[in-house]
Formats: C-alpha cells, sequence, structure tokens
C-alpha cells in the first residue's frame, strides 16, 4: 500500500505565471520540496543543498544577511 502524499495549500500565495491567489499548494516528493498551482499547473521544486552549494560559489554576491 502507498503512503498518501500530504499536500498543502499556501493563504495568500500568488502564482507567478497565471497570478492567482490561493492557489499554490506546497508538498514533498523524493525529500525535495516542490510548489504547483492548481489553476494553471505551474510547478516549481527547490534544488538539493549540494546543488544549491555549486551553483552560488559562481555568483557575484556581496554579502548574506544571517539573522539570529
Amino acid at each position: 500500500m502507498s503512503k498518501r502524499q500530504r499536500k498543502r495549500f499556501i493563504a495568500g500565495a500568488r502564482c507567478p505565471k497565471c497570478k492567482s491567489l490561493d492557489t499554490i499548494m506546497l508538498y514533498f516528493e523524493n525529500n525535495i520540496e516542490k510548489i504547483k498551482c492548481t489553476e494553471c499547473d505551474y510547478a516549481e521544486s527547490q534544488a538539493e543543498p549540494k546543488v544549491q552549494d555549486v551553483a552560488r560559489k559562481n555568483e557575484n554576491v556581496i554579502g548574506v544577511f544571517k539573522p539570529d
């Protein structure tokens, strides 16, 4: 029996593609955070930390703010 995937809507979030309000859902797939719009099927996923670290090394960043 497969485990049911838990999806949560993000209150007040607006889709970057179709600009619809309250249509963005957040879920995890293979330990990767993903969002999807239920209106236009826009989707985005967060890269794994080791992938982000490699990409960040090539950016020209002045500083990073890290609040306590």
